[in-house]
């Protein structure tokens, strides 16, 4: 695809995206009310974060933060919506009559308001530090390795109680709770957690991995590397990439023992 340097569309909805947790955000969902109710269509740029395309003066005309996901409603007065909570429930507010992924009666509609909120305020920062300190930044911490890496499997053991009897973290149906979450658990091996020690969890997150919607979802603006599939199948099939793993969680594993570090929830 070539550079974007300007929408594309004139009508309909355009997302400006990229293969991460919240980028993934707002592509589920936009699948999900598409296969349900057959619109809308929807057209999408991918934003190489790297090239910052994203703080070019058209792009925060849209998303005035300068970051990914931003939607465009073309037929709403060319409206962009930054933040994927913000996406998620104008997606559903607008394209859901049926309320088929959202609430519109408490007790369901506040909760599910929530954990949209936990994910946003908690989950996704927690576990975008642990990304970083884990896996990216050039100069090994041990603190603030362990800190996040830990955090966020406290925050995960949040959900695991949560999800203890059930399918959906809210109600008894898939909503856009499940999707905020999702997105991120999806990626719980990029951020050095084991997501199998969390079964009710682990469960759920495989649960919410075969919807048809999701998998679309997952692969815009491309397949990605970094969620939890392809993820394992490289440690399985790529040698150096299953040391470069075990070195991260040796280095992991003594940071922890450094600090004294003991999972507890929540």
């Amino acid at each position: 695809m070539s550079r974007p340097n300007g929408t594309i569309a004139t009508s309909g909805l355009e997302l400006l995206t990229l293969g991460t947790p919240n980028g993934h955000k707002a592509s589920i969902i936009l699948e999900e009310i598409k296969e349900a109710y057959g619109k809308p269509d929807y057209v999408f740029q991918s934003i190489n974060i790297g090239e910052n395309i994203q703080k070019e003066e058209w792009f925060t005309k849209y998303g005035p933060n300068g970051r990914i996901p931003v939607l465009i409603d073309h037929d709403n007065n060319d409206l962009g919506i930054m933040e994927g909570a913000a996406i998620l429930s104008y997606v559903t507010r607008h394209f859901d009559p049926e309320h088929k992924f959202s609430f519109t009666k408490d007790p369901e509609l506040s909760l599910c308001e929530q954990w949209v909120a936990w994910q946003h305020g908690g989950l996704g920062p927690m576990q975008g530090q642990a990304n970083h300190f884990y896996r990216l930044a050039k100069e090994r911490i041990p603190y603030p390795t362990q800190r996040y890496v830990g955090e966020t499997e406290r925050l995960y053991g949040v959900l695991d109680a949560q999800l203890k009897g059930k399918e959906y973290i809210v109600g008894d149906k898939y909503s856009i709770a499940d999707i905020a979450n999702f997105s991120w658990v999806n990626v719980s091996s990029f951020a050095g957690v084991d997501l199998e020690k969390f079964p009710n969890l682990h469960k759920w997150w495989q649960r919410i991995s075969e919807r048809p919607a999701v998998k679309k979802g997952v692969a815009v603006p491309s397949e990605p590397g970094i969620t939890n599939g392809p993820f394992q199948e490289k440690l399985k099939n790529d040698s150096e990439f299953k040391a470069k793993h075990e070195e991260l969680q040796d280095i992991l594993k003594k940071a922890q023992e450094q600090y004294g570090y003991k999972f507890s929830t929540p």
